[in-house]
């Protein structure tokens, strides 16, 4: 059994100003992703759900089900996205769930002719995480990255964790630094 931790939070509300504060029994950092924050000490939360198989959307469930137990808008609930560049080099887009990704924006803001969706297997073997699970911070190769700039919006954002089921509440500043990411429209509605 692990001890509960809080992951760097500070005392206070968060997010939508409910003072919601999710405590998950896990390890000190059960995925990389986590492990780049807490080695950066960088402030964050964990938020944990019950992943349901079944589920069609994994950014559509994660919104469903943290909309309702935060109170958060689903605009501050971003999914990763792995892209392939023409140079069929890979790359990572974040953006709201509630959106699409513009491939002409993204090819515009990682400098490339042209992108289109990676192959989930290369984007899995690419970051080390599961599709559905792929997170922006820890990947085993860290890949050029593009936040879509609404993230600025925010003063704190959720992210994929690394694994299906698992979201990181972070200031999306620490996001763009630790993903070395340019910032840029690239999600439509």
């Amino acid at each position: 059994m692990f001890p509960c931790r809080r992951a760097h939070h500070r005392s206070g509300r968060e997010l939508a100003g409910l003072g919601v504060a999710t405590v998950t029994c896990m390890p000190a950092a059960p995925t990389p992703a986590i492990a780049l924050l807490i080695r950066g000490k960088v402030d964050h939360r964990v938020h944990s759900y019950a992943h349901d198989p079944r589920a069609e959307s994994y950014g559509n469930e994660a919104a469903d089900i943290l909309t309702a137990r935060l109170g958060v808008t689903s605009e501050q609930i971003f999914k990763t996205l792995v892209v392939q560049r023409s140079d069929n080099s890979l790359a990572v887009a974040v953006l709201p769930v509630t959106t699409t990704l513009s491939l002409k924006s993204a090819a515009s803001a990682l400098d490339t002719r042209k992108v289109v969706m990676a192959d989930r297997i290369d984007a899995e073997r690419s970051t080390g995480y599961v599709f559905g699970g792929i997170s922006p911070l820890g990947q085993k190769r860290q890949l050029a990255t593009v936040v879509d700039e609404s993230a600025l919006n925010w003063g704190r954002i959720l992210c994929s964790g690394g694994r299906r089921g698992l979201e990181i509440e972070l200031d999306p500043e620490d996001l763009v630094r630790l993903t070395r990411a340019v910032t840029a429209p690239v999600a439509t509605r």
